[in-house]
């Protein structure tokens, strides 16, 4: 079991979690993740290492509760437990000195990106981070980027808060400024991905996106979270997460990701239907209901 030391709420729907895991703390590299179940007999769900400490023995994770299982966890709070964590999995991200380096997170894609742009940061590049969220409310983990990165732009879909445009609207501005950039991560939902892929490729700006297809094992064993990459299949839990994004076919990645829209849906209105249902109490022999 892996205690859970702290769970709080980052915006609607959205959970910081803090799990007692020595063994992945002292591991784990930027850009990998691990497979959890938040129930012993639960869907097995893979998540990004957002942050750790080895020394104290936890790592954090970000969740945003979309099908029954994130939403499972998301209602844990601290001193609950989880029963399985397996990692860290998947490859680290690649971090060397590229010089001005761009990191985009849109949403929940930003707890993605942290690590990578503090490991960046680390490596001698100048960070610029772009964080994107339809409103102010999903505009994540600004203070922790504005803490390693040179620069940070907000931007929201609707101009409640910072930059009035999509993450691409404020990359696209800042390549018209006549800015630098070599290298760009870009992490969030398969839309954004391959439209940030759309605004660097013809300025051939190397450009990298973390990929969150469906994945059950972990490793390349169940064949579930392939990809195509240059006409190649990969495996995202073994050769990634994380590609180059000029190669990725995102309109098949999006596709594979559908399959099983009906099902989730299916079992969203069972859990629903669980928590509408009235608890009978207990018959006390000798007394009332």
């Amino acid at each position: 079991m892996f205690n859970i030391l702290e769970a709080r709420d980052l915006a609607p729907g959205v959970r910081y979690v803090r799990v007692e895991a020595p063994k992945i703390a002292r591991r784990r590299k930027a850009g990998q993740f691990v497979i959890i179940r938040a129930t012993s007999d639960g869907e097995r769900i893979p998540l990004t290492i957002a942050d750790s400490n080895a020394e104290e023995g936890w790592i954090a994770l970000i969740v945003q509760g979309v099908g029954k299982a994130t939403k499972t966890l998301n209602r844990l709070g601290a001193g609950d437990a989880i029963p399985d964590v397996a990692g860290p999995l998947g490859m680290p991200s690649r971090i060397e000195r590229f010089g001005t380096v761009v990191s985009i997170g849109g949403g929940v894609g930003t707890a993605i990106a942290y690590p990578s742009a503090v490991a960046l940061k680390e490596a001698g590049n100048q960070v610029i981070s772009i964080i994107g969220g339809r409103d102010s409310s999903y505009v994540l983990l600004e203070e922790e980027m504005r803490a390693v990165c040179d620069e940070v732009y907000p931007t929201t879909d609707d101009g409640s808060y910072g930059y009035h445009g999509f993450v691409t609207d404020k990359l696209t501005d800042l390549i018209e400024e006549g800015r630098h950039l070599d290298f760009v991560l870009a992490i969030g939902p398969i839309p954004m991905m391959k439209a940030v892929a759309e605004v660097t490729r013809p300025h051939s700006i190397e450009t990298v996106v973390s990929l969150n297809p469906i994945m059950v094992d972990g490793t390349g064993m169940c064949g579930g979270c392939r990809v195509a990459v240059g006409g190649e299949t990969k495996f995202a839990c073994v050769d990634g997460p994380e590609f180059d994004a000029h190669l990725v076919d995102f309109e098949l990645l999006a596709m594979r990701n559908r399959a099983y829209a009906g099902f989730e849906n299916t079992r969203l209105d069972e859990m629903d239907q669980e928590c509408d249902r009235p608890q009978l109490l207990p018959v006390v022999p000798g007394g009332s209901a």
